[in-house]
C-alpha cells in the first residue's frame, strides 16, 4: 500500500487560481474513492481505521473543499458551489470515474455531485446526512448549535454532538478521538470563514421548498449506501429512511445505540459494509 492514513503527505493541486488541498494513499489501481467531510471538519477528521482498511483495495483521496482548513481560495456558502468545487478538483487529478463518500455537510454535496456528473460519479455512500429540505434540517437546535458552533471545538462537545450518551457509544467516541490524533502532522484547523459559509449552506439545504420536496432524489441514478446511526441529533434520522426510499438504487443501514458519528462507532463494520457495497 502506498502510504497510509498517518503517512500520505499533504498534496495540493491548483484549479482555476484555488489551490486545493488532498491526501491520497492506498492501492494503485481501482476506483478511488473522495471523502467530503462533515462541518468544519478538516483531512485529519477521518477515522484512519476506515480509511487505511479502504484502502487496502483501492486509492482513497481525502479533500479539503476550497476555503476549508489548509485549502486555499473562498469558501463557497451554497453546496452547489462545493459540488462545483469537488467536480474541478477531481478533473484536476485526471480521474475517469470515482466513487464518493460524503459525511454529513458532505453528504449533501455528494448527492449534488450525482446529479451533476453522473458521467463520474459511479457509486455513493452517504452517511449521517439527509435530503435537500429533509425532516427537522432547517436549522439545529439551540442545543447542537451551541456545541456545533464553539469557537475552539473541545472533545466534550464533540462526544455530545457525535455519540449517544449511553457509556458504550461514549467509550466508542473517546476511542475514536484517539484514533483520530495519531497522526503527527496535523491539518489547520478550519476558519470562522469557513464556518459562516457552510452555515449558510446547511440552512439553504435544510430549507424546504415549496413544491417537489424529494423529487430530485428519484434522479440519482447510481447505486447508493445509506448509513446512520439510530438516533443522529445533528440530521435527524427519518432522513435516512427518506433519501432511501426515494433514492431508486439505495440501500439503509442503521447502526444501534449510535448518532451521528455511527461510522465512527462501527468503524469495522462501516468498512465491511462499504466494501461489500463498492464490490459488488
Amino acid at each position: 500500500m502506498l502510504h497510509t492514513h498517518s503517512s500520505a503527505p499533504t498534496e495540493f493541486v491548483t484549479v482555476n487560481g484555488v489551490r486545493y488541498a488532498y491526501r491520497r494513499f492506498g492501492a494503485a489501481k481501482g476506483t478511488p474513492v473522495v471523502f467530503l467531510q462533515h462541518f468544519r471538519g478538516g483531512l485529519d477528521n477521518w477515522d484512519p481505521t476506515i480509511t487505511n482498511e479502504l484502502a487496502k483495495n483501492r486509492p482513497v483521496v481525502l479533500f479539503n473543499n476550497a476555503g476549508v482548513a489548509s485549502s486555499g481560495g473562498e469558501p463557497a456558502d451554497t453546496v452547489e458551489g462545493m459540488a462545483a468545487h469537488a467536480t474541478r478538483f477531481i478533473e484536476a487529478l485526471g480521474f475517469e470515474s470515482v466513487d464518493i463518500l460524503g459525511f454529513s455537510l458532505g453528504g449533501f454535496v455528494a448527492q449534488q455531485l450525482a446529479l451533476d456528473r453522473p458521467d463520474f460519479v459511479r457509486r455513493v455512500i452517504l452517511a449521517g446526512t439527509g435530503p435537500q429540505g429533509g425532516e427537522g434540517m432547517a436549522e439545529f437546535t439551540p442545543e447542537v448549535a451551541r456545541a456545533a458552533t464553539r469557537p475552539e471545538p473541545t472533545a466534550e462537545s464533540f462526544l455530545f454532538l457525535f455519540f449517544m450518551p449511553s457509556e458504550t457509544s461514549q467509550i466508542a467516541g473517546k476511542a475514536f478521538l484517539k484514533r483520530r490524533y495519531q497522526r503527527t502532522e496535523q491539518d489547520v484547523p478550519s476558519s470562522a470563514a469557513a464556518m459562516e459559509a457552510q452555515s449558510a449552506a446547511i440552512a439553504a439545504w435544510g430549507a424546504v421548498p415549496q413544491r417537489g420536496r424529494y423529487a430530485r432524489l428519484e434522479k440519482i441514478r447510481q447505486p447508493v449506501l445509506v448509513i446512520n446511526g439510530h438516533n443522529d441529533i445533528m440530521v435527524p434520522t427519518i432522513n435516512s429512511f427518506i433519501l432511501q426510499q426515494h433514492i431508486p438504487s439505495a440501500t439503509l443501514i442503521l447502526y444501534p445505540d449510535s448518532g451521528h458519528g455511527a461510522l465512527f462507532q462501527f468503524s469495522d463494520l462501516f468498512v465491511q459494509h462499504v466494501t461489500t457495497f463498492l464490490d459488488a
